[in-house]
């Protein structure tokens, strides 16, 4: 007779490697946090942290986004000391394709992750946080009810229109017009009328065919650039835009991004993103607040907390809201003979 599971006493081989994290959900987009088991990772500021993760541990990334301890969807977040004096911590973010410049979900998440847990002790109802991360500095405030949090807004990066009213041909498709904007990075945002694509779960795959579709063309025909910073200049994902299913709300969206992920969530930064493109249109004031649909029907809320420059260009400082959950706590194993032990990734 097998023995209950309380009485499992077996544990994995000393030289068996282990990373354990955290997962948690905002608006059901998944967050994977990276809290234990991984060596050091090296550098003065989140973006040298990044790359000496990248070029030194992206094993890591792989065994815990990819298959068969993730998948194709999967998203994640390490946490690192500080690189600022004003910070209370440092983060970075993981995919399926590799590293992403901003995070709005994740923000949301690991804001909750660490009041909640006490890993950063911060007293109040509405307690306030900064944090590195790859595009800067960003300020996350927490509503806490009984020493829980349960909503989460945060002021993001300047966000800004790269271009405006643009059309390029792309194959299977036809003539595409779109605008790209940065909330964080950088996004081609579509009205998905152009392409007859249903914004639900239903019509997934044709939205993961014609983002990627539509990201490649736009990448071979147009300079991605910030400002200031080339390691965040290049066009992280399509976000296609239409109708919200509640006519409370503002509108719908869905992001492809990185290598055909689909976003659960409305989307942070992509929210950012249409915040400054609605404001550059004259659509959206100072105050003003969108709540925009996820293609779960989640939401997420926007509004212009601050008009500013970048550089160049005209942009607006976003404030974003939204809620997040804990889902579980795992410890994965990495077995040095097990021939996929690296990780796979079918789609």
């Amino acid at each position: 007779m097998y023995k209950k599971l309380k009485e499992l006493n077996w544990k994995p081989p000393a030289q068996w490697s282990r990373i354990s994290t955290i997962d948690m959900h905002t608006g059901g987009e998944p967050l994977r946090i990276l809290v234990d088991g991984y060596p050091e990772v090296r550098g003065e500021t989140i973006l040298e942290k990044r790359k000496y993760f990248r070029d030194h541990l992206d094993h890591i990334r792989k065994g815990v986004m990819w298959e068969p301890r993730g998948h194709a969807d999967m998203y994640g977040a390490v946490i690192t000391d500080a690189c600022t004096r004003e910070a209370d911590f440092g983060t970075f973010f993981l995919h399926n394709e590799g590293y992403s410049t901003m995070c709005g979900h994740a923000i949301i998440a690991l804001t909750k992750f660490v009041l909640d847990t006490g890993l950063v002790d911060k007293k109040g109802t509405h307690p306030q946080l900064l944090i590195d991360a790859p595009p800067g500095l960003i300020l996350s405030t927490a509503s806490r009810e009984n020493g829980i949090v349960k909503s989460v807004t945060f002021k993001n990066v300047p966000s800004f229109v790269l271009y405006r009213d643009q059309e390029i041909e792309v194959p299977g498709l036809g003539g595409i017009r779109y605008d790209v904007a940065f909330g964080g990075a950088f996004y081609a945002i579509v009205d998905a009328d152009q392409v007859k694509l249903s914004l639900d779960p239903s019509g997934v795959s044709k939205l993961i065919e014609a983002g990627m579709q539509i990201k490649r063309s736009v990448m071979s025909k147009q300079e991605i650039a910030h400002p200031f910073e080339p390691d965040l200049s290049f066009l992280y994902g399509c976000i296609f835009t239409g109708s919200p299913k509640k006519a409370s709300m503002h509108s719908r969206n869905v992001c492809i991004f990185a290598n055909g992920e689909v976003d659960r969530s409305a989307t942070g930064s992509g929210v950012s993103a249409r915040a400054a493109l609605h404001h550059a249109r004259g659509e959206l004031i100072p105050g003003e607040k969108m709540e925009i649909e996820s293609i779960l029907g989640t939401t997420m809320v926007v509004e212009v907390a601050e008009v500013t420059s970048f550089g160049p260009y005209d942009a607006v400082i976003p404030r974003v809201s939204g809620t997040a959950s804990f889902t579980g706590k795992n410890s994965f194993w990495f077995d040095p003979n097990d021939p996929l032990k690296k990780g796979f990734i079918i789609r």
